[in-house]
């Protein structure tokens, strides 16, 4: 097999005449594209994860928020000069093309494909909890079996049914539990198989999809009214929420250390991968090398000032222990007698997530579109609608894929697999400044700040070493334990797997602050690779070995198909 041919690389110019070709309409301006941006990373993280993430951590937890916005910083200057020098969609998938080559550039396009459907799915499912709950409050009740999905009815019922058979009453179950109960004994059908699907997220995902099968200024639209009403809510509650923080609340800062905080890494970071998203619509930008750089830097700080607020308020308000539900928000509004306020928080949150759904279902579309133009997926897949001017069969397949398993799936991990699914977006991005070649233009596009990391990069590396083990030495102990303790064995498999992501980041972490001393490499992007690896070592072994099962699927698709039909296989073109 020869190596060239995997890495062969995409030219600007070459993506130049490809946008020609494409002709989707130009409408966003920078604050059009912020919004998306705010929309994406203002979602479920702000109403739903943030309150377990802060029952983990204590109110270090705004730490978590700054250490993940800056490595998504670094990351994002990256992302800001692709955005800027390479003209088309497609989002890391086209960048890695140019960059690194087109095996790569496939890896990172199924890569993608899976952090937006499977991200979409879980904040429909989320949408619809909250929509029906929503509606309780309000005195309207659907009934169970069409707002649970199939696994959760099936599976609580079973559970609920021993516990029942035990002599536990039925109001003494988990609220959980009585709705998988009441939604499996009152659907149609027999014991085998009954009717029971999540109907709400079914109809929220086709209505987001039809706002953007119908055009770029239809989804503009929706962004910015959903965006300027979360907004004005979120710093609604700051204010009056800052009313009732007791300081007192705040100490300790970090009850259970530094693991506590990084165990809610999974849920902050997936409230940060709205970025990524919005570099998949340059084509639809009226000046996409001076706006989708500023784009992507504004949503990040505005969007980090509001979580890092937002969670000193809601630990400052009640102790952290508290916050372990599933709408911190309106729970602790609910703990100081102000229902009024919940009442307009859970109807922001259905406004919030329902953004989310809105940018994602932009994004995905776009990247089935650059991958089909390059001819690693069938044509169809860039067909554009000829009066909508939208990516429209690739719409319609990204509303299935999210549409039907949220009808019927219940997928409890799915924010830890996005999650290291977008960090290794981010870690290519990083990578591929490092190797992108500059070709020449007649403007200047952004680039990022060049500062020398000879030096840097083994000083800082060696600082946090240090720090980590003056602050974390139990951590380094379990670390370097690989044996079971029982004196038979000292290598034991089951102790060492989850030890495999942090070997890996430490062998990288090496190599990459030798080349770092050798080859003189850039430090914003040294830095954004390293700590978005970091972040991903921390997700477990579990979810990478999904995650590499992932990718192993999609080479398989690669070689038996994408390589074979690929644009410049066919047509050498360059």
């Amino acid at each position: 097999m020869n190596l060239q041919l995997l890495l062969r690389k995409k030219t600007i110019s070459s993506l130049q005449q490809q946008e020609k070709e494409t002709n989707l309409k130009k409408v966003l301006s920078v604050w059009d594209i912020t919004a998306f941006g705010i929309a994406a990373i203002i979602g479920a993280g702000i109403f739903a994860t943030i309150g377990n993430a802060a029952a983990a951590g204590g109110p270090a937890i705004s730490l978590l928020f700054v250490f993940t916005a800056i490595a998504c910083g670094f990351s994002g200057l990256c992302y800001a000069q692709f955005a800027s020098s390479v003209p088309t969609s497609g989002s890391a998938y086209t960048y890695a093309y140019v960059a690194l080559g087109e095996l790569f550039a496939w890896i990172i396009g199924w890569d993608l494909l899976l952090e937006y459907a499977i991200g979409n799915i879980a904040v429909a499912i989320s949408w619809s909890d909250y929509f029906t709950g929503f509606l309780k409050g309000i005195g309207l009740h659907i009934p169970e079996y069409l707002t649970t999905d199939f696994l959760t009815a099936k599976r609580g019922y079973a559970e609920a049914a021993g516990q029942l058979a035990g002599g536990v009453q039925f109001d003494q179950l988990s609220i959980g539990l009585q709705d998988a109960w009441l939604a499996w004994s009152n659907a149609p059908g027999t014991n085998a198989f009954r009717l029971v699907l999540d109907l709400p997220a079914l109809l929220i995902v086709t209505l987001i999809t039809i706002i953007v099968f119908r055009g770029i200024r239809e989804s503009r639209t929706a962004s910015n009214i959903m965006v300027g009403i979360k907004l004005v809510v979120i710093a609604g509650v700051i204010i009056l929420g800052s009313f009732y923080v007791n300081p007192g609340n705040w100490s300790p800062f970090a009850p259970n250390g530094f693991g506590g905080v990084m165990k809610g890494v999974a849920a902050v970071f997936f409230a940060y991968i709205g970025f990524d998203a919005i570099s998949t619509t340059t084509e639809e930008c009226k000046n996409p090398k001076r706006d989708l750089p500023r784009a992507i830097i504004y949503s990040l700080l505005i969007c980090t000032i509001l979580y890092v607020i937002i969670s000193l308020v809601l630990t400052g308000m009640v102790t952290y222990e508290k916050l372990a539900v599933g709408d911190p928000l309106a729970y602790v509004f609910n703990l100081v007698h102000l229902d009024w306020v919940s009442g307009i928080i859970a109807l922001t949150a259905l406004i919030a997530m329902a953004s989310v759904l809105l940018v994602f279902q932009v994004g995905q579309p776009r990247i089935w579109m650059s991958m089909s133009r390059d001819g690693l997926l069938p044509k169809i897949f860039s067909k554009i609608h000829p009066r909508f001017k939208t990516p429209s069969f690739s719409t319609i397949v990204t509303g299935l894929l999210v549409g039907i398993p949220a009808f019927f799936l219940n997928l409890t991990e799915v924010t830890d697999l996005t999650s290291i699914g977008t960090l290794f977006a981010f870690v290519v991005v990083c990578s591929g400044i490092l190797f992108m070649k500059d070709e020449p233009t007649e403007d200047k596009s952004y680039r990022v700040p060049y500062i020398n990391g000879k030096y840097w990069v083994p000083l800082l590396m060696l600082l946090i070493t240090g720090l980590s083990y003056y602050f974390s030495p139990e951590a380094w102990r379990r670390f370097f334990e690989w044996h079971t303790g029982n004196g038979h064995s000292f290598f034991a498999w089951d102790i060492f797997k989850h030890k495999i992501p942090s070997l890996i980041f430490a062998i990288v972490a090496i190599v990459v602050t030798l080349l770092s001393f050798l080859k003189k490499l850039s430090l914003i992007p040294v830095l954004g690779l390293l700590s978005c690896l970091y972040l991903m070592s921390e997700l477990g072994f579990t979810n990478w070995m999904r995650f590499l099962i992932w990718l192993l699927v999609g080479l398989i698709i690669y070689f038996s198909y994408g390589k074979r039909h690929s644009r410049l296989e066919v047509n050498n073109y360059q």
